[in-house]
């Protein structure tokens, strides 16, 4: 018996490494550091860094870099554009998801549209974020920009894959776009209702205005700013219940949805949990609940639950998501005991609740790590099964 309690306890380490490898864990990257070792994309290198794309690269889990060498390069510079222009160039050159020499070669049907980070910026008309991979004859992949109309450039070899995290491919040259190519203002130029008006969030930017919460939302974006927006449809169907709303709570309610920081899709997905917004002026005050399950991501508010539908902008430091419905905090709204399945836009009208009933449906949010909570407590039972044994 104490030889077999000494080998269950020299086997103890084994399921704490089991225990690691089963949490969860973010694959870091570098794309500076590892363009370094390769002189030959010394300026695309530095281009990644003038432009900030190389810190949206390495916050991404999965990513693909299209890189070209110091002579494209220096054909795309020699046109004189701005450092945002060409980051819009650039942003071409990065695609939201994982290709590596096997999966080129073996596409479905031959071929493939990916989007980018130009797509993600918000500031890609129509198809003019994606980027066409075709398998040609003779074992060639050619690449171009699905506006374009053509592939202009051609797959040359690997550099760098770690799957499905990071794989960096070279191309042949610059990929072309023109809308990519037009003058771009500085970013801390743009102005948030103008790209809401845009994209199918125009009615949400009118009530901005109307209020004046628009200033609030935009002093924020150089630090950090993400926004979830509902549609013109939802706005629509919500305006009955917004004009019974006073003055102080229409503000409260807009500035409900939008968050004092930065957050890509990645993040929200990985930072699941209690949230503070703009509308926050104290602890456990106008908060709500972002929630993954597999690719859809939600927000709960104790009143309802709404659903990321699309991104307008992802490119830090302003994020814009659109969502199926109106977030309605318990400071105004009377908390629901079960969601109806056939809800529209937003739950029945319901009274402005009192702030000492809010705050305590509030503080009755669950805590987050919830899944990791179980897995930690099912590799627990186990071990002490085993040496009960």
């Amino acid at each position: 018996m104490p030889q077999r309690n000494s080998t269950l306890l020299l086997s103890l380490p084994l399921f704490f490494l089991l225990f690691l490898s089963l949490s969860p864990t973010s694959h870091a990257h570098n794309i500076t550091r590892i363009l370094a070792k390769f002189p030959q994309f010394s300026t695309f290198n530095s281009y990644l860094s003038k432009t900030h794309l190389a810190a949206e690269i390495n916050r991404r889990l999965t990513i693909t870099v299209l890189v070209v060498d110091n002579a494209a390069m220096s054909s795309l510079l020699s046109n004189g554009y701005s450092v945002y222009t060409i980051r819009n160039v650039l942003s071409l050159h990065v695609l939201v998801d994982y290709y590596g020499t096997r999966k080129l070669h073996q596409l479905s049907k031959g071929t493939t549209l990916t989007s980018t980070l130009f797509q993600a910026s918000g500031a890609a008309p129509g198809t003019a974020g994606y980027v066409n991979i075709t398998n040609l004859k003779g074992g060639k992949v050619g690449f171009g920009v699905e506006d374009s109309g053509h592939l202009n450039a051609r797959f040359v070899k690997s550099i760098k894959e770690i799957p499905y995290n990071i794989s960096i491919l070279q191309i042949s040259q610059v990929l072309t776009s023109a809308e990519a190519e037009a003058p771009t203002a500085e970013p801390s130029a743009l102005n948030l209702t103008t790209i809401l008006s845009k994209q199918g969030c125009k009615s949400f930017a009118d009530l901005l205005k109307a209020t004046g919460a628009d200033t609030t939302y935009q002093v924020n974006i150089e630090a950090g700013l993400t926004v979830f927006c509902p549609t013109d449809g939802v706005i629509k169907g919500f305006m009955p219940r917004y004009k019974n709303l006073t003055a102080p709570q229409k503000t409260s309610l807009l500035l409900y949805h939008g968050i004092p920081t930065y957050e890509s899709v990645q993040m929200l997905k990985t930072n699941n949990g209690v949230v503070n917004t703009l509308a926050t002026d104290h602890a456990n005050k106008y908060d709500f609940t972002i929630q993954t399950s597999g690719e859809v991501l939600t927000l709960e508010t104790k009143v309802i639950t709404a659903t990321i539908t699309g991104t307008l902008i992802d490119q830090e430091p302003l994020a814009v998501y659109k969502l199926n419905k109106v977030l309605l905090p318990t400071e105004l709204f009377k908390p629901t005991v079960t969601a109806s399945p056939s809800e529209a836009d937003g739950p029945s009208a319901d009274a402005p609740q009192s702030d000492d009933q809010a705050a305590a449906d509030v503080n009755a949010n669950g805590a987050r790590g919830v899944d990791g909570g179980r897995l930690t407590m099912v590799l627990l039972s186990l071990c002490m099964g085993i040496l009960l044994m």
